[in-house]
Protein backbone atom coordinates (compact mmCIF):
# COMPACT_ATOMS: atom_id res chain seq x y z
CA UNK A 1 0.00 0.00 0.00
CA UNK A 2 0.92 3.54 -0.81
CA UNK A 3 2.23 5.34 1.76
CA UNK A 4 -0.53 7.73 3.49
CA UNK A 5 -0.49 11.53 3.07
CA UNK A 6 0.29 13.46 6.21
CA UNK A 7 -2.61 15.46 6.12
CA UNK A 8 -5.97 14.66 4.71
CA UNK A 9 -10.00 15.98 4.82
CA UNK A 10 -12.86 14.25 6.58
CA UNK A 11 -16.51 14.53 6.41
CA UNK A 12 -18.88 13.04 8.65
CA UNK A 13 -22.83 12.70 7.61
CA UNK A 14 -24.99 14.11 10.17
CA UNK A 15 -28.59 13.44 9.09
CA UNK A 16 -31.99 12.66 10.43
CA UNK A 17 -33.55 9.21 9.25
CA UNK A 18 -37.07 7.60 7.89
CA UNK A 19 -38.70 4.39 8.74
CA UNK A 20 -37.91 3.24 4.98
CA UNK A 21 -34.30 2.16 4.85
CA UNK A 22 -33.75 1.93 1.20
CA UNK A 23 -34.53 5.57 1.45
CA UNK A 24 -31.58 6.29 4.16
CA UNK A 25 -29.24 4.02 2.34
CA UNK A 26 -29.82 6.49 -0.62
CA UNK A 27 -29.34 9.32 1.03
CA UNK A 28 -26.14 8.31 2.45
CA UNK A 29 -24.70 6.88 -1.00
CA UNK A 30 -25.50 10.47 -1.84
CA UNK A 31 -24.22 12.31 0.81
CA UNK A 32 -20.79 10.60 0.42
CA UNK A 33 -20.80 11.30 -3.13
CA UNK A 34 -21.35 14.91 -2.10
CA UNK A 35 -18.51 14.55 0.45
CA UNK A 36 -16.58 13.45 -2.12
CA UNK A 37 -17.06 15.91 -4.05
CA UNK A 38 -16.12 18.33 -1.34
CA UNK A 39 -12.40 17.13 -0.79
CA UNK A 40 -13.01 15.15 1.57
CA UNK A 41 -10.75 11.64 1.55
CA UNK A 42 -12.42 9.54 4.60
CA UNK A 43 -16.61 9.91 4.98
CA UNK A 44 -18.07 8.65 8.19
CA UNK A 45 -21.66 7.48 8.69
CA UNK A 46 -23.86 8.22 11.70
CA UNK A 47 -24.78 5.10 14.02
CA UNK A 48 -27.66 2.74 12.43
CA UNK A 49 -28.00 5.41 9.74
CA UNK A 50 -30.28 2.87 7.78
CA UNK A 51 -33.49 3.71 9.93
CA UNK A 52 -34.74 5.33 12.72
CA UNK A 53 -33.39 4.53 16.51
CA UNK A 54 -35.44 1.49 16.71
CA UNK A 55 -33.88 0.44 20.06
CA UNK A 56 -36.37 3.39 21.81
CA UNK A 57 -38.60 0.05 22.49
CA UNK A 58 -38.65 -3.57 22.07
CA UNK A 59 -40.39 -4.99 18.92
CA UNK A 60 -38.89 -8.49 17.36
CA UNK A 61 -40.23 -6.79 14.27
CA UNK A 62 -37.38 -5.02 14.13
CA UNK A 63 -34.78 -7.55 13.63
CA UNK A 64 -35.85 -7.70 9.96
CA UNK A 65 -33.34 -4.32 9.20
CA UNK A 66 -30.64 -6.76 10.25
CA UNK A 67 -28.64 -8.10 7.50
CA UNK A 68 -25.13 -9.94 7.52
CA UNK A 69 -21.88 -8.93 6.47
CA UNK A 70 -20.92 -8.55 3.85
CA UNK A 71 -24.42 -7.98 2.49
CA UNK A 72 -26.65 -5.82 0.20
CA UNK A 73 -25.64 -2.21 2.60
CA UNK A 74 -21.86 -3.07 2.33
CA UNK A 75 -22.00 -3.50 -1.09
CA UNK A 76 -23.35 -0.51 -1.88
CA UNK A 77 -21.17 1.33 0.15
CA UNK A 78 -17.89 -0.56 -0.95
CA UNK A 79 -19.41 0.66 -4.78
CA UNK A 80 -20.06 4.05 -3.27
CA UNK A 81 -16.02 3.93 -1.81
CA UNK A 82 -14.55 2.43 -5.09
CA UNK A 83 -15.81 5.45 -7.25
CA UNK A 84 -15.21 7.98 -4.98
CA UNK A 85 -12.04 7.00 -4.05
CA UNK A 86 -12.92 7.61 -0.35
CA UNK A 87 -12.55 5.63 2.89
CA UNK A 88 -15.90 4.62 4.62
CA UNK A 89 -17.39 4.16 8.20
CA UNK A 90 -20.40 3.07 8.31
CA UNK A 91 -22.68 1.15 11.24
CA UNK A 92 -24.90 -1.32 10.41
CA UNK A 93 -27.19 -4.04 12.28
CA UNK A 94 -25.38 -6.75 11.60
CA UNK A 95 -27.09 -10.34 11.31
CA UNK A 96 -24.17 -13.00 11.99
CA UNK A 97 -26.39 -16.08 12.67
CA UNK A 98 -30.25 -16.77 13.65
CA UNK A 99 -30.54 -15.32 16.46
CA UNK A 100 -27.38 -13.47 16.68
CA UNK A 101 -26.94 -9.96 16.18
CA UNK A 102 -24.70 -7.15 16.26
CA UNK A 103 -24.46 -3.38 16.24
CA UNK A 104 -21.40 -3.35 13.91
CA UNK A 105 -18.96 -0.59 11.90
CA UNK A 106 -17.30 -1.83 8.93
CA UNK A 107 -13.92 0.20 7.07
CA UNK A 108 -14.20 0.13 3.63
CA UNK A 109 -10.67 1.30 1.60
CA UNK A 110 -10.58 3.64 -0.94
CA UNK A 111 -10.42 0.89 -3.44
CA UNK A 112 -13.85 -0.62 -2.42
CA UNK A 113 -12.08 -3.15 -0.27
CA UNK A 114 -13.94 -4.19 2.92
CA UNK A 115 -10.77 -4.14 4.95
CA UNK A 116 -12.80 -5.35 8.45
CA UNK A 117 -15.33 -4.94 11.02
CA UNK A 118 -15.99 -3.95 14.68
CA UNK A 119 -18.49 -4.92 16.73
CA UNK A 120 -20.00 -2.64 19.34
CA UNK A 121 -18.48 -3.74 22.95
CA UNK A 122 -20.32 -1.70 25.24
CA UNK A 123 -24.47 -2.06 24.90
CA UNK A 124 -26.56 -0.07 27.04
CA UNK A 125 -29.65 -0.44 28.52
CA UNK A 126 -31.54 2.61 29.26
CA UNK A 127 -34.96 4.61 29.14
CA UNK A 128 -34.95 4.26 25.40
CA UNK A 129 -31.49 3.12 24.11
CA UNK A 130 -32.87 -0.87 25.18
CA UNK A 131 -30.09 -2.04 22.81
CA UNK A 132 -29.38 -5.17 25.22
CA UNK A 133 -32.48 -7.10 23.41
CA UNK A 134 -31.14 -6.43 20.54
CA UNK A 135 -27.34 -6.70 20.35
CA UNK A 136 -24.74 -9.74 21.34
CA UNK A 137 -21.75 -7.07 22.91
CA UNK A 138 -18.93 -7.34 20.27
CA UNK A 139 -16.26 -10.19 20.57
CA UNK A 140 -13.44 -8.73 17.98
CA UNK A 141 -11.85 -6.29 19.96
CA UNK A 142 -10.91 -3.49 19.53
CA UNK A 143 -8.96 -2.93 16.24
CA UNK A 144 -7.35 -0.30 13.89
CA UNK A 145 -7.24 -0.81 10.53
CA UNK A 146 -4.47 0.85 7.56
CA UNK A 147 -6.38 2.50 4.67
CA UNK A 148 -5.37 4.77 1.70
CA UNK A 149 -5.51 7.52 4.07
CA UNK A 150 -4.24 6.64 7.11
CA UNK A 151 -4.75 4.39 10.21
CA UNK A 152 -8.27 4.46 11.82
CA UNK A 153 -10.02 2.68 14.34
CA UNK A 154 -14.02 2.64 15.30
CA UNK A 155 -16.10 2.69 18.40
CA UNK A 156 -19.61 2.90 18.15
CA UNK A 157 -21.90 5.29 20.36
CA UNK A 158 -21.82 3.71 24.18
CA UNK A 159 -18.19 2.95 23.81
CA UNK A 160 -17.29 7.04 23.65
CA UNK A 161 -17.60 7.24 27.65
CA UNK A 162 -15.08 4.39 28.43
CA UNK A 163 -11.50 5.49 28.49
CA UNK A 164 -10.08 2.07 28.29
CA UNK A 165 -12.21 1.68 24.69
CA UNK A 166 -9.98 4.70 23.10
CA UNK A 167 -6.69 3.81 24.88
CA UNK A 168 -6.77 0.32 23.39
CA UNK A 169 -7.67 1.26 19.70
CA UNK A 170 -4.79 4.05 19.88
CA UNK A 171 -2.35 1.54 21.12
CA UNK A 172 -3.43 -0.09 18.06
CA UNK A 173 -2.07 2.68 15.83
CA UNK A 174 -5.03 4.18 15.33
CA UNK A 175 -4.48 7.86 14.05
CA UNK A 176 -8.30 8.61 14.26
CA UNK A 177 -10.72 7.53 16.64
CA UNK A 178 -14.20 7.55 14.80
CA UNK A 179 -17.63 7.24 16.94
CA UNK A 180 -20.19 6.63 14.61
CA UNK A 181 -23.44 7.71 17.37
CA UNK A 182 -27.01 8.12 17.88
CA UNK A 183 -27.48 10.53 21.24
CA UNK A 184 -29.90 12.76 22.64
CA UNK A 185 -32.28 14.67 24.74
CA UNK A 186 -35.56 12.95 26.42
CA UNK A 187 -37.24 15.97 25.64
CA UNK A 188 -38.91 15.88 29.09
CA UNK A 189 -35.47 16.19 30.35
CA UNK A 190 -33.46 18.48 28.15
CA UNK A 191 -34.36 22.11 30.09
CA UNK A 192 -33.12 20.79 32.91
CA UNK A 193 -30.13 18.23 32.11
CA UNK A 194 -29.75 18.61 28.10
CA UNK A 195 -26.57 21.23 28.54
CA UNK A 196 -24.93 18.96 31.37
CA UNK A 197 -25.78 16.37 29.10
CA UNK A 198 -24.20 16.98 26.21
CA UNK A 199 -20.80 18.54 27.73
CA UNK A 200 -20.86 15.46 29.41
CA UNK A 201 -20.66 13.63 26.16
CA UNK A 202 -18.07 16.09 24.50
CA UNK A 203 -15.74 16.07 27.51
CA UNK A 204 -15.55 12.68 27.27
CA UNK A 205 -14.44 12.29 23.43
CA UNK A 206 -12.33 15.09 23.82
CA UNK A 207 -10.30 13.62 26.99
CA UNK A 208 -9.71 10.73 24.52
CA UNK A 209 -8.14 12.96 21.89
CA UNK A 210 -6.00 14.17 24.55
CA UNK A 211 -4.82 10.95 26.83
CA UNK A 212 -4.11 9.07 23.55
CA UNK A 213 -2.81 12.19 20.98
CA UNK A 214 -4.53 11.92 18.26
CA UNK A 215 -7.94 12.66 16.62
CA UNK A 216 -11.47 12.22 17.83
CA UNK A 217 -14.39 11.93 15.32
CA UNK A 218 -18.11 11.40 16.15
CA UNK A 219 -20.92 11.78 13.71
CA UNK A 220 -24.36 11.89 15.31
CA UNK A 221 -27.55 11.88 14.28
CA UNK A 222 -30.28 14.57 14.08
CA UNK A 223 -33.88 14.98 14.19
CA UNK A 224 -37.14 13.90 16.62
CA UNK A 225 -37.72 10.01 15.99
CA UNK A 226 -40.67 8.31 18.20
CA UNK A 227 -40.78 5.06 16.30
CA UNK A 228 -43.54 3.81 18.70
CA UNK A 229 -45.26 6.75 19.80
CA UNK A 230 -44.43 8.95 22.91
CA UNK A 231 -42.15 11.21 23.81
CA UNK A 232 -39.24 10.08 21.77
CA UNK A 233 -35.76 10.83 21.33
CA UNK A 234 -34.36 14.67 19.99
CA UNK A 235 -31.31 14.04 18.91
CA UNK A 236 -28.82 16.44 19.53
CA UNK A 237 -26.56 16.35 16.19
CA UNK A 238 -23.63 18.28 16.41
CA UNK A 239 -20.86 15.91 14.98
CA UNK A 240 -17.38 17.09 15.75
CA UNK A 241 -13.81 16.41 15.28
CA UNK A 242 -11.48 16.92 18.33
CA UNK A 243 -7.66 17.62 17.42
CA UNK A 244 -5.02 15.42 19.58
CA UNK A 245 -4.73 18.42 21.61
CA UNK A 246 -8.52 18.29 22.85
CA UNK A 247 -9.81 21.15 20.64
CA UNK A 248 -12.72 21.18 18.67
CA UNK A 249 -11.76 21.82 14.87
CA UNK A 250 -14.69 21.18 13.67
CA UNK A 251 -18.66 21.11 14.91
CA UNK A 252 -22.47 20.82 13.35
CA UNK A 253 -25.25 22.59 14.16
CA UNK A 254 -27.78 20.87 16.61
CA UNK A 255 -30.42 20.71 14.24
CA UNK A 256 -29.95 20.64 11.08
CA UNK A 257 -28.66 18.04 8.59
CA UNK A 258 -25.48 18.89 7.29
CA UNK A 259 -21.93 17.34 6.49
CA UNK A 260 -19.42 18.63 8.77
CA UNK A 261 -15.57 18.54 6.45
CA UNK A 262 -12.17 19.10 9.06
CA UNK A 263 -8.48 19.10 7.60
CA UNK A 264 -6.32 17.14 9.59
CA UNK A 265 -2.77 17.03 9.13
CA UNK A 266 -0.95 14.08 11.04
CA UNK A 267 2.32 15.62 11.99
CA UNK A 268 0.34 16.71 14.93
CA UNK A 269 0.04 13.68 16.76
CA UNK A 270 3.41 13.52 16.43
CA UNK A 271 3.70 16.95 17.66
CA UNK A 272 1.49 16.44 20.58
CA UNK A 273 2.78 13.09 22.13
CA UNK A 274 6.32 14.82 21.94
CA UNK A 275 5.10 18.00 24.10
CA UNK A 276 2.74 15.50 26.31
CA UNK A 277 4.26 12.03 26.29
CA UNK A 278 1.43 10.02 28.09
CA UNK A 279 2.26 7.23 26.14
CA UNK A 280 5.90 7.29 27.06
CA UNK A 281 5.27 7.80 30.97
CA UNK A 282 2.33 5.07 30.96
CA UNK A 283 2.71 2.43 33.58
CA UNK A 284 2.28 -0.58 32.11
CA UNK A 285 3.78 -2.23 35.04
CA UNK A 286 1.22 -1.35 37.84
CA UNK A 287 -2.57 -1.38 35.73
CA UNK A 288 -3.12 -5.11 36.35
CA UNK A 289 -6.66 -3.85 38.25
CA UNK A 290 -8.17 -2.57 35.02
CA UNK A 291 -9.48 -5.32 33.91
CA UNK A 292 -10.87 -6.21 37.48
CA UNK A 293 -14.77 -5.30 37.61
CA UNK A 294 -13.81 -3.43 40.83
CA UNK A 295 -11.22 -3.64 43.63
CA UNK A 296 -12.42 -4.91 46.90
CA UNK A 297 -10.57 -3.65 49.78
Amino acid sequence: MPTAPSKLKLALVQTSCSSVASENLAKALARIGVAARGGANIVCLQELFRSVYFCQVENHDYFSLAEPIPGPSTEALCEAAKTHGVVIVASLFEKRAPGLYHNTAVVIDADGTLLGSYRKMHIPDDPLYLEKFYFTPGDLGFRAWETRFGKIGVCVCWDQWYPEAARLTALHGAQILFYPTAIGWHPAEKAEFGERQHDAWETIQRSHAIANGCYVAAANRVGHEAPNGGPGIEFWGQSFVAAPDGRVIAKASADREEILFAELDFAAIDQQRIHWPFLRDRRVDAYSGITQRFLDQ
